[in-house]
C-alpha cells in the first residue's frame, strides 16, 4: 500500500514540475521565438498516433508588455500530425492560414517545427520595457460523433481563428493531456543579451 502511495506522489510531482515549468525563450532579429522544450508527442497522444490517428494539437502564445493587463501580441494556431508506420516518421500540418506541412519528422522535429511557427513580431516593443510570454498546449480530446475536429470548426481552409480563440476561452478538459509555460518578467535587452 505504501508503494501505491510513493508512486502517486511520484506522478503528481512530475505533473506539478511539468505544469511550473519556465518558458525558455529567445530573440532573433524582431522576433520572439520559443525553445521546444515541451515533449508534448508523449503518453496517450503518442498511443493515439501509433495506431494510425491523427491528433490535433492547439496552440496559443501571448505576450504581455508592461503590466500583466496589457497584451501586446498573441497568436493562436493548430498543427494536425499524424504518424506513417511503414516509414517510421511523423507528418504535422499548420492548420490556419497559410497552411503548410513538413513530412519525414522525428518527434523531436515536430516539436521544434510547431515551436517555429509560433514565433511573433516584437516590432513596437522598446527594448527596456518589460514583458512577459506564457505558451498553452492542448492535444484534441476526439469527440464522440462529431469527428476530428468537432463540428464547426474546420472548413476547406482550415480551423477558423474563431473556433481557437472559443477552444482558449474554456479550461482544458480533465482528461486532455495539456501544458502551460511562463517566462518570468524580462525585457528585450535582457533577453538579447542572454542570446549573445
Amino acid at each position: 500500500m505504501k508503494a501505491w502511495w510513493l508512486l502517486a506522489a511520484f506522478v503528481s510531482g512530475m505533473a506539478l514540475a511539468m505544469f511550473a515549468e519556465e518558458l525558455i525563450l529567445r530573440a532573433h532579429e524582431n522576433r520572439l521565438e520559443f525553445a521546444p522544450q515541451v515533449h508534448f508527442l508523449s503518453g496517450t497522444s503518442l498511443a493515439r498516433l501509433h495506431n494510425a490517428a491523427e491528433v490535433p494539437f492547439d496552440m496559443k502564445a501571448t505576450i504581455w508588455s508592461g503590466n500583466r493587463n496589457h497584451v501586446f501580441a498573441h497568436n493562436e494556431d493548430r498543427f494536425v500530425v499524424s504518424f506513417d508506420i511503414w516509414e517510421e516518421s511523423f507528418k504535422v500540418t499548420k492548420a490556419t492560414a497559410p497552411q503548410k506541412s513538413v513530412s519525414h519528422l522525428n518527434a523531436a522535429g515536430v516539436e521544434s517545427w510547431c515551436m517555429n511557427q509560433m514565433s511573433m513580431d516584437l516590432a513596437g516593443l522598446s527594448g527596456n520595457e518589460p514583458f512577459w510570454a506564457r505558451l498553452e498546449i492542448r492535444a484534441e480530446v476526439p469527440l464522440r460523433d462529431s469527428g476530428l475536429f468537432g463540428r464547426g470548426s474546420v472548413s476547406e481552409s482550415g480551423i477558423s481563428l474563431a473556433s481557437l480563440i472559443d477552444i482558449f476561452s474554456r479550461p482544458p478538459q480533465a482528461e486532455q493531456p495539456h501544458w502551460t509555460l511562463t517566462s518570468p518578467r524580462l525585457t528585450l535587452d535582457e533577453l538579447r543579451k542572454r542570446g549573445s
